[in-house]
């Protein structure tokens, strides 16, 4: 967030190029780029779209960053570049309305010249703009994969390996499945870094006998694969701006068990809402327990209906008709 603004805009002054519209993610520091290729940009319309955030992004416990005090740093470079962008895009309804509501009390928060007012600026020229996935290309994989047999109920991770994706409960509800007789088996996908939480390698022995996979996909295809073969998605995340993992699984017909918080609400028909939202710990539970005592029934539900609006194909046109308002 630092020394990449400084680095595009070399490269961009060298493209010669002018477009019609600047877009940004909301890693760039998007009032440092403008100031060093102002004879060029100038003029230009300029949006920014954030993925995710800095004042709302929860720290994980062992990062410094807090402690040093560089957390007012990321997210003070995040509110300039939304403050000088002539849109700003969010990725989800909820992440708009976190970042919003996060805005006038992190203000406050400076002794002085907070230009707490500017904050209702950047609100006015906000909206919302889903991701578009290429969720398409999941259907070339589906040949040749039943949900329909008398197997036991495939559960499936595929987030990060990290501490925002709530490891700990994920599983914790898993073991009490056991201890309850549960039949199930676990598929654990997802990408691994440095520092994965401890309960990680306890699980790859304490659940041995129900793990079918352990670890990252290596390919598409075999990713693809695992969600159309996967029965069951427990989501226990505390952060999640969007959940791209999640949509995947929900195309793929794995159906899901979501907190209600977050972004999860958005993608979620009112018809689904009180099957797939647990309140609270025992309710995560109690409902893997129905998911996987009635895998037959639920294996016939189609869920595909829920996301799919949130392809490219479907997508584009929304994007297009963004971009082409934004002056």
């Amino acid at each position: 967030m630092h020394g990449g603004a400084v680095t595009l805009a070399r490269q961009f002054l060298t493209t010669q190029s002018k477009p019609d519209l600047l877009l940004a993610t909301d890693m760039l520091d998007l009032s440092t780029f403008l100031a060093m290729t102002r004879r060029v940009t100038s003029g230009i319309p300029t949006a920014i779209y954030f993925h995710e955030n800095q004042l709302t992004y929860p720290w994980s416990p062992t990062d410094t960053d807090p402690h040093h005090q560089r957390d007012a740093h990321y997210s003070f470079i995040n509110y300039t570049s939304a403050l000088v962008a002539d849109a700003v895009l969010f990725n989800s309804e909820y992440h708009r309305q976190s970042f919003s509501q996060e805005l006038f009390p992190f203000l406050k928060s400076f002794p002085d010249h907070n230009e707490v007012e500017s904050a209702q600026k950047i609100i006015d020229k906000s909206r919302t703009l889903h991701l578009g996935l290429d969720l398409r290309k999941f259907d070339q994989y589906r040949q040749g994969i039943e949900k329909g047999t008398d197997r036991p109920p495939l559960i499936l991770w595929n987030h990060r390996w990290e501490y925002d994706k709530n490891p700990q409960e994920f599983f914790q509800a898993l073991y009490a499945l056991q201890d309850q007789g549960v039949s199930f088996e676990l598929a654990v996908l997802g990408e691994s870094y440095r520092k994965v939480p401890e309960i990680f390698s306890e699980v790859k022995i304490r659940l041995a006998d129900r793990i079918v996979h352990w670890g990252y996909a290596e390919n598409f295809s075999d990713y693809a694969a695992w969600l159309w073969r996967a029965d069951i998605l427990p989501v226990t995340s505390i952060h999640d701006f969007f959940g791209v993992s999640v949509v995947q699984a929900i195309y793929c017909g794995c159906f899901p068990l979501l907190p209600t918080r977050l972004a999860y609400p958005e993608h979620i028909i009112t018809d689904y809402s009180d099957r797939c939202f647990y309140p609270d710990f025992d309710g995560l539970v109690a409902g893997l327990r129905s998911a996987c005592l009635n895998i037959k029934t639920l294996r016939q539900e189609k869920l595909q209906a829920m996301v799919d609006h949130y392809d490219w194909g479907k997508m584009v046109a929304v994007y297009d008709d963004v971009f082409e308002n934004i002056k």
